[in-house]
């Protein structure tokens, strides 16, 4: 559900405002990099939420961890440092952890959706796979990974994510418009050398493309044109 304005505990004194924003932003609650739908505070405070971080559940069931009762909280526990078990990247805010377990995610990686349909291809989130090759690190296994249900391409979450951060200035400096995800053109054109006919290294590129797109789409917390802007500028060239 989406409120075009909220109070949040985590900044008590002014009123959040629903907007959608068309440059990049640090998350204020969960400290992960953003864009496109998020709360802003309705002040001069430069503080931003993904909407996953505005309006967290308390608890939280992931089909990954059929034993574990996820809690939501506004800080990692304890004094060692922690990762996120989806992405393999630190956690450094908000986040959803297993008393029991031990096991944590970020807000956003704990929403990542199962199955991205595209009403032609259907890409499978697993918690590992240990059959195929990433196409953008070429290891198996590691962290979660989205797959397509030809078993074609497969893309670790904590990839898509690495090369956000790698990018994270471009994206500032480009503004939002010109904006080239590094390592995913030799990515796919990796997995095209593998293939033979233009038809099948074509659809390969589109199965990458929308895999990228999504995956970022739900790391970032929502479908942006920038997103597509950076898909479409991809497959051009």
């Amino acid at each position: 559900m989406k409120y075009t304005e909220i109070y949040h505990f985590h900044h008590p004194h002014h009123k959040l405002r629903f907007e959608n924003s068309e440059i990049p932003f640090k998350c204020d609650g969960c400290k992960e990099v953003g864009i496109g739908s998020c709360y802003k505070c309705c002040s001069i405070c430069d503080y931003d939420l993904h909407m996953q971080c505005a309006l967290p559940s308390p608890t939280l069931f992931h089909p990954f961890y059929r034993k574990c009762n996820f809690q939501f909280m506004s800080q990692p526990p304890g004094d060692t440092p922690r990762y996120c078990n989806a992405c393999e990247k630190d956690v450094n805010g908000f986040v959803y952890h297993c008393r029991s377990c031990g096991y944590d995610l970020h807000p956003c990686c704990a929403k990542l959706p199962m199955v991205l349909d595209d009403g032609e291809v259907k890409l499978y989130l697993y918690r590992k796979v240990r059959s195929s090759w990433c196409h953008h690190c070429g290891r198996k296994g590691g962290s979660w990974s989205y797959r397509s249900k030809c078993k074609s391409y497969n893309l670790h979450v904590a990839c898509v994510r690495e090369m956000l951060m790698e990018n994270w200035h471009h994206i500032y400096a480009g503004g939002g418009r010109d904006v080239v995800v590094p390592g995913l053109k030799n990515s796919m054109q990796s997995a095209h050398n593998n293939r033979k006919g233009k038809k099948v290294k074509k659809r390969c590129c589109e199965i990458a493309a929308m895999a990228l797109q999504i995956v970022i789409s739900a790391l970032l917390g929502d479908p942006t044109p920038l997103i597509a802007t950076t898909v479409a500028s991809l497959m051009s060239n």
